[in-house]
């Protein structure tokens, strides 16, 4: 196994997520390569494992918290880990290993970057990015927010902890339009592709649905009110995050409230 930094040469894959051979993946847009290229001006850190035959099966990427959508000082934050397990596509490169060592690469790049200790954000449940994974690698709890947690490991007697960023309230709505709001970071490939589809689906009701974009990459200021990082929400009623719900059922929801509008 290698780990590698993300060059040219892989971008497309990372910015995919290594799902290159996903629809869904390519319906998200161009907003995480675009997410890559500011944020690499701000510290961001990207690496690939390769397998011995040199496929990219595992990814992480973080960077300096004070760039990132939690609160927290002189540490640095993990925005995701993934080693791919589908069978489909490049098929299933868990159970090797990779994402260890891929924590591992991360943890001592922010070291050498002079972080006083890694954050990263987990599920109490056991799928994706699990909590109980990185407690196993010695994090421990900061925050929770539901079933989110917020965990992080000291490298330093004095690092303080993170925490999540408060919740502000709900997007106001445009008098005499169903207002859809959608708060875009781009670092998700999933919630590009809620956005793209919640973008598409507003444009098909034209006058009478009003589609507001909210960038909080560019807007920390509107990041840090709201505290919603990538998330659409419909007449101030967030849609479900995960897993993406489809361009069918956002177009549904969209459609309910015109007719109630209407009614």
């Amino acid at each position: 196994m290698q780990i590698i930094d993300v060059t040219a040469e892989h971008l497309d894959l990372f910015c995919l997520c290594l799902e290159d051979w996903s629809d869904e993946a390519k319906e998200a847009g161009d907003r995480r390569r675009a997410w890559y290229e500011i944020m690499k001006q701000r510290g961001l850190g990207a690496k690939l494992a390769l397998d011995e035959d040199g496929r990219a099966g595992g990814m992480i990427q973080y960077a300096p918290i004070e760039q990132s959508v939690v609160a927290g000082r002189d540490l640095y934050f993990i925005y995701c880990i993934w080693v791919h397990g589908y069978k489909k596509g490049r098929g299933n490169f868990q159970k090797r290993g990779m994402g260890t060592a891929l924590l591992e690469a991360a943890e001592q790049d922010a070291r050498e970057n002079g972080a006083k200790g890694m954050a990263a954000w987990g599920v109490a449940l056991p799928f994706w990015m699990k909590a109980s994974w990185f407690r196993k690698h010695g994090y421990r709890k900061a925050d929770r927010d539901g079933m989110a947690l917020l965990v992080w490991k000291p490298f330093t007697e004095d690092a303080t902890p993170p925490q999540w960023l408060k919740q502000g309230p709900p997007p106001e709505s445009v008098p005499g339009k169903v207002t859809v709001t959608a708060y875009t970071h781009g670092w998700c490939m999933a919630q590009n592709l809620i956005m793209e589809r919640a973008r598409r689906a507003a444009a098909e009701f034209g006058d009478e649905v009003e589609f507001r974009e909210v960038d909080t990459l560019e807007n920390r200021i509107d990041l840090l009110a709201c505290s919603q990082t990538d998330a659409v929400f419909v007449d101030g009623k967030q849609i479900r995050q995960g897993p993406p719900p489809s361009y069918d059922k956002i177009r549904k929801t969209i459609a309910g409230r015109v007719k109630r509008l209407g009614g």
